[in-house]
């Protein structure tokens, strides 16, 4: 185990592909697609969870909300314009580049670091939220970069992780057919022996503290062109977990 989770070759992948952050018909045009159904999911946990207005514009005004490997911003954005205070990091410089140089140009205020989720721990930061958004399937060490990502949440907070089961319809679908038919993502964006399944993410989880209080998974419907949530978690999925409040 090494003391870090940068992976130097995860880092140069993502940083050779930082350009085309924002442009919904490049290499992140599946996360973009993505997206709407990522921001519905959170969206509806913040505001039952933290008993929010669905209705206000700014919904979310003084809560504070991590995005780890926040890439281009294409989370950090739609959440700041809903009123939370956001911090996004990123181990690669170039992406938190593109991200600053995208937020000022739509007047957000977005704290974008270049930083990894365990040293931001080690500073003793905690949020409302922590996303992990298809991070995991990318790190090393994932025992210490889950236990890091759960170390910054809040007593009452919640960590989102969103990525990949390791089966064989996700090696079908998310690595072969997405990356050599489709031509969705670069070949090599993903290695199927790093994915882990629902039961392995709900165990770090436990293990560092928190709760997991719902899961659902994420399925492409192709008629429709969109990403819709769905019982099946054999490909993509979420998990979401709260931070108990201690007990005075």
């Amino acid at each position: 185990m090494t003391a870090t989770t940068i992976n130097d070759a995860e880092i140069a992948k993502f940083t050779a592909m930082a350009e085309e952050w924002w442009d919904p018909r490049g290499k992140f045009k599946p996360l973009h697609k993505f997206n709407p159904v990522r921001l519905g999911y959170i969206r509806e946990y913040l505001l039952a969870h933290f008993g929010r207005d669905g209705t206000a514009i700014r919904p979310f005004e003084g809560l504070n909300i991590l995005d780890v490997g926040c890439g281009g911003g294409l989370l950090c954005e739609p959440l700041a314009r809903l009123g939370a205070s956001v911090t996004g990091i990123d181990a690669a410089e170039r992406n938190i580049a593109i991200a600053r140089i995208h937020a000022e140009q739509s007047g957000l205020a977005v704290d974008y670091r270049a930083t990894t989720s365990e040293a931001l721990a080690a500073e003793g930061k905690t949020f409302d939220m922590v996303l992990n958004m298809e991070v995991v399937e990318h790190v090393d060490n994932v025992p210490l970069y889950m236990k890091s990502c759960a170390d910054l949440v809040k007593p009452g907070g919640l960590l989102l992780t969103a990525t990949l089961n390791r089966t064989l319809r996700a090696r079908a679908l998310a690595v072969f057919a997405a990356e050599r038919v489709l031509r969705w993502l670069p070949v090599g964006t993903h290695d199927w022996n790093k994915f882990l399944t629902p039961d392995e993410i709900k165990a770090l989880l436990t293990r560092n503290g928190l709760d997991v209080v719902g899961e659902t998974g994420v399925v492409f419907n192709p008629l429709a062109d969109e990403w819709r949530r769905s019982p099946d978690m054999a490909v993509n999925y979420m998990v979401m977990a709260q931070r108990p409040v201690a007990l005075p």
